[in-house]
Order: structure tokens, then sequence, then C-alpha cells
């Protein structure tokens, strides 16, 4: 049986009576666009951040690029960011017109450094975009007070952290607003694509909500601002409600098999196998399992005998990429998060990943490691 690092085949067999029901919940409803389903998302997932305002889009990267337009993001202006990060956090700060800047991210935790967002502040620096990679939080206060220091926005790409908290509160609250993805493979994932943006200021979430919909009020035809065609699908915010009630018991899954990684694969430091750590204060949700090795693509082809089939969360940094070319970074620019991008790779990791599964990636990487 080949073993891949996310397969939503063993949840859906479990959940499978309840997914159906939602789906036939929407098309008995009358309603297909921007119907109960979406409003019941919204408020429920909103109440759970203990946020008055949620709008869902279509999509994580429309999450980024409305939450920074609703910010007051656009043209001539620059956003503060990392190049470790998933390409879509750049292509949405891109496609408000505005310009990414890069700053490198931190040895230990492979998060934004902080440290060096001060230096590259600008007059035309806008918003500060930290990401929440793999499942932990960004250090935010130093980010607060920039913000408060030089007038920018924060908006909090959380995609990859629901349900992580940094020093108790919830990732998605730290900042003016926060973009979440719903893409299949996320801690809470839909079964196709799917986005939303939490904020608790009423101004932020009614320009989402016109930028989500051509840029139109509530008479169809009457354009406020230019927007776009941005909107949550009912089938996907139905499917959504019912797996939110689970999202808590979806954590503690992906935590009980970090911990069994981090038994079973911890003395294997002497072999080059570095772990991920978590920051003090936070609550790690591990939406991946990153680990670090000098041979990772020997590592990687040595499992595949195994028919085990590693993923790498990033190989290519995005600074790096012909898409970004025009930005003018050049090799070294980013060091560290260069070198990671040839170390680090991903174990399988998800809340149904069974203990037989889990030992043969044990057994597996224990074998290779002492092999290599």
């Amino acid at each position: 049986m080949t073993t891949y690092v996310w397969d939503y085949l063993p949840e859906y067999e479990a959940e499978r009576e309840d997914l159906l029901d939602a789906v036939d919940t929407v098309f008995r409803s009358g309603r297909l666009v921007l119907g109960a389903s979406v409003a019941g998302f919204e408020e429920e997932f909103a109440a759970y951040h203990g946020l008055p305002h949620c709008t869902g889009v279509d999509n994580g990267t429309n999450a980024v690029k409305l939450g920074l337009q609703a910010l007051g993001v656009g043209p001539g202006d620059e956003v503060i960011t990392v190049s470790n990060t998933a390409a879509p956090t750049v292509v949405a700060i891109d496609g408000t017109g505005a310009t990414p800047v890069f700053v490198d991210v931190r040895e230990g935790d492979y998060l934004m450094d902080t440290e060096q967002v001060a230096a590259a502040i600008t007059p035309r620096t806008k918003a500060l975009l930290p990401v929440h990679l793999y499942g932990q939080c960004v250090d935010m206060a130093p980010l607060r007070a920039l913000a408060a220091r030089h007038d920018l926005a924060i908006l909090e790409d959380c995609a990859q952290a629901h349900g992580a908290r940094h020093h108790g509160a919830l990732a998605g609250t730290l900042g003016d607003a926060a973009a979440f993805s719903f893409y299949p493979t996320k801690v809470l994932g839909a079964y196709g694509d799917g986005g939303a943006v939490v904020t608790d200021s009423a101004d932020i979430d009614a320009h989402l909500r016109q930028l989500r919909y051509y840029g139109m009020d509530k008479v169809y035809y009457v354009v406020r601002t230019p927007g776009h065609n941005s909107r949550l699908d009912e089938v996907q915010a139905e499917i959504l409600r019912r797996k939110l009630c689970r999202l808590d018991s979806y954590v503690a899954g992906r935590r009980a098999v970090a911990r069994r990684y981090e038994e079973e694969l911890g003395d294997l430091a002497e072999r080059g196998l570095v772990l991920p750590s978590t920051n003090e204060g936070n609550e790690h949700v591990y939406y991946v399992y990153v680990v670090r090795h000098p041979r990772r693509e020997a590592v990687i082809e040595a499992m595949k005998r195994y028919d085990i089939h590693l993923n790498i969360s990033y190989p290519w940094p995005v600074h790096t990429m012909t898409g970004f070319a025009h930005l003018g970074y050049q090799e070294g620019a980013l060091p560290v998060t260069e070198r990671l991008a040839d170390e680090i790779f991903s174990l399988p990791m998800y809340p149904s990943l069974s203990v037989g599964l889990q030992d043969k990636v044990i057994s597996a990487l224990r074998e290779v490691l002492r092999t290599l």
C-alpha cells in the first residue's frame, strides 16, 4: 500500500454520511449561491474565533488578496512577508498591485524573523503579512509594536494554522484581519476550494463583502468599487459547517501523530534528522510535519523503496522563482530561507493516519537513516 503525506479517504469513510447529508441539505434548500450555508458558516467560524465578522470567499489566495485590499493595500504600496511560504501568499500581494518585500526566516522554527522587519519598512510600506507556517504562529508582539509605530495594517496568513494558539489567543485574532484557506489538505479542509477572512472591524468586513461580490452592495448591478467574483460555494460552506464542529478533534489527532514521531524519531538527531520545535507560548496544530536532513534528496528517494512518498514544503523559495525575478532578489539574499529549501521535507501527517501507517513511516525512516 502506497503511503502519501496526505490522504482524505479514511476521513471520508468515517464522515461520509454527514458529508453527503450536507450536500443534500444544500441541494434541497432552493438557494445555491450565498444562501443559508454560507451565512451559517460565516457566523460559526467567526464565533469559533471570538470575533464578530467573517466573510467567506472562493479560495485562500483570494482571502489574502481581498483581505489586503480591504485594508487599503493597492498599487504603489509594499507588503512585508516571507519567501518561505506557499507561492499563493505572494501571488495575492502581487494581485493587489502592491510589491512584496521579503525578510528572512528563523533557523529554529522557519517562521518570519521579526527582528528583520523594522529595517525593511519604507515610506511605501502599507501592511505586514506574517505567515503562521506549518501550524504554529509567528511572534506577533514585535509586529504589533511596529504596526502601531508606523501606522501599518497586519493581515495574518492563517492558511496553515486553523486552531493554533499564540499565548492563548487563536491564530486569526492577532492582527487587523486574517485570511484562511480551506483547501482540502488544510487542518479544516473543504472538498474543493474555499477561503475566508475574519476581523473585528465592521468596516473591513463590509468592504470585504463588496469586494467578493463584484464590488456591489446589496443591489445587484450597482458597483460601488471594482471587485471580484469570489464567493464561497454553498456546498463547501455546508461541508465546512459540519467539519468545524470536529476541528478541535482534528487538531488533537494531528498532535497525537506528532507526539508519536517525536517519541520514536527523537534519537535520530545523531544521524542528522531535525524534528520540528514548538515556540514558547505556541500551541502547534501540525498542518504539516516538517523535518530537516542535510541529505534530503537521498532520504526521499530511499523512502520510495518502502512505498512511502514524501513532500517538500517548499523546495523553491518564492524570491527565486522566475515569476518574481522582477523583484530583483539575488541568490544569497535570504540565506536561511535558501538553506532550508535544500533540507526540509514533510512526513505523512493527517488526523486519520493509522497507527499501522505511522509504524511503517517510523520503521522505514529509521532504516533509511541507519544505512544512508
